[in-house]
């Protein structure tokens, strides 16, 4: 039997034939603004699977709204794609209807916060000879929606410590009374 090691080696190249297939989500906890926002997606192709996960912004800041997250999730893909050099069709899929409609022109974005978002995944797609942005169920973009979850929960911790550092002792206490536990 031969050793693995032994074999040449080549470069593997993706295939620029097949389009890519993108799930991207986000998540923020707790809901609304001012929590913790993590982005994830997932990359397919003919022989090529990637997926990643983060953070969207500081936590706790004003602009950690699942919104947010979203956008960064398609934004992270897209810029995923760009580095390993692929160039061909994309089709980005997620849950999102707000960031899918804006996406394909249906919806105006008129929130102040997401249009830097918006404008920088609009450049993104231009370096893409197609992409196609579409709305799919939730229940179609699983892996993406536990990818932004588990950003979140890995960085719960910190979060939280480095936010009592930063706060006062009424904050806190405001925390305990309503339940602000670790996100699940």
């Amino acid at each position: 039997m031969t050793d693995d090691r032994s074999l040449p080696r080549g470069i593997a190249t993706l295939d620029r034939s097949a389009p890519m297939v993108v799930h991207f989500d986000g998540a923020c906890q707790p809901p609304g603004s001012n929590g913790v926002a993590g982005w994830g997606f997932t990359v397919e192709g003919p022989g090529y699977r990637y997926e990643d996960c983060g953070l969207a912004t500081r936590p706790f800041s004003p602009h950690s709204t699942n919104n947010v997250a979203e956008y960064v999730g398609a934004i992270r893909a897209l810029e995923h794609l760009r580095t390993v050099g692929f160039a061909g069709d994309v089709l980005v899929e997620g849950d999102s209807e707000l960031i899918i409609r804006q996406m394909n022109g249906e919806y105006e974005v008129r929130a102040e916060h997401l249009k830097a978002y918006f404008e920088w995944l609009r450049t993104l797609a231009g370096s893409f000879r197609k992409v196609e942005f579409r709305w799919i169920p939730r229940e179609e973009n699983v892996a993406a929606d536990e990818l932004s979850k588990r950003a979140i929960a890995n960085a719960w911790d910190d979060a939280r410590r480095h936010r009592r550092a930063s706060r006062d002792p009424e904050a806190d206490a405001n925390d305990r009374a309503t339940g602000d536990a670790r996100p699940r």
